[in-house]
């Protein structure tokens, strides 16, 4: 039986194969901001996708759609590149922006074997988030990844209530903290919205989904918290 970190390396290949005729396919010129952008780096850019430099790949998931002539197919032959690199802790930018732009690549309109296989790879790499304590990333950054990116919540809040496992519960608390603690008080847990640009309203139905956890999963004090905000 494969394990949730080998089942996530599995998605991530399949990822690629369900990608590998879009990039067979000619490359086409790369156009973009010239003054960031030298030629050599729209180039390689224009080349095979497989081996564009970690640091490019870093440089096109960050940077405004107007940086490109058409964002929308650059960002999609490199999403296999991006995504692995994020999934596996290789990718230090703002989860919140990797789910925003690639919105902005309308990548739910892609071919559904890209659509299908981009899915697969946020499902198992929240299970396998869940599954490890310190994982690669936060579980408040995964979770802001899949969820803005999909565009709902709620299947993710159901594999995490269904995941009963001591590194589910630790990433639950810290998770409490940053919800309440972190945010300034007008964005915290009943107002907290996800996504770089502030894209998907999730405070409301956090603070529900708090309440109907299992008696013992959350602690006295964050308890104590969630219900002060849901009934203030």
């Amino acid at each position: 039986m494969t394990t949730p970190p080998q089942r996530l390396l599995l998605a991530l290949d399949a990822l690629d194969s369900a990608f590998a005729p879009l990039l067979a396919e000619p490359s086409p010129t790369v156009g973009g901001c010239t003054h960031c952008y030298a030629d050599a780096d729209l180039a390689a850019l224009a080349g095979p996708a497989q081996v564009v430099p970690d640091r490019l790949i870093s440089s096109v998931a960050r940077m405004s759609v107007d940086h490109w002539d058409d964002f929308a197919s650059l960002y999609r032959r490199m999403t296999p590149r991006i995504v692995r690199l994020l999934a596996t802790g290789r990718l230090h930018l703002d989860h919140g922006l990797i789910a925003s732009r690639l919105l902005a690549a309308h990548w739910r309109e892609w071919p559904a074997p890209e659509r299908q296989a981009l899915e697969q790879v946020w499902d198992d790499w929240w299970r396998s988030t869940l599954h490890a304590y310190p994982a690669t990333d936060p579980a408040t950054a995964v979770l802001e990844t899949v969820a803005v990116s999909t565009g709902i919540l709620t299947p993710w809040l159901a594999i995490w209530a269904e995941t009963r496992t001591e590194a589910a519960d630790r990433h639950l608390d810290d998770a409490l903290d940053h919800w309440i603690g972190h945010w300034p008080e007008e964005r915290r847990l009943a107002g907290l919205r996800l996504g770089f640009y502030d894209e998907l309203l999730v405070g409301p139905e956090l603070v529900d989904w708090l309440l109907s956890l299992d008696e013992g999963r959350i602690g006295a004090a964050q308890l104590f918290e969630v219900e002060r905000i849901a009934y203030s």
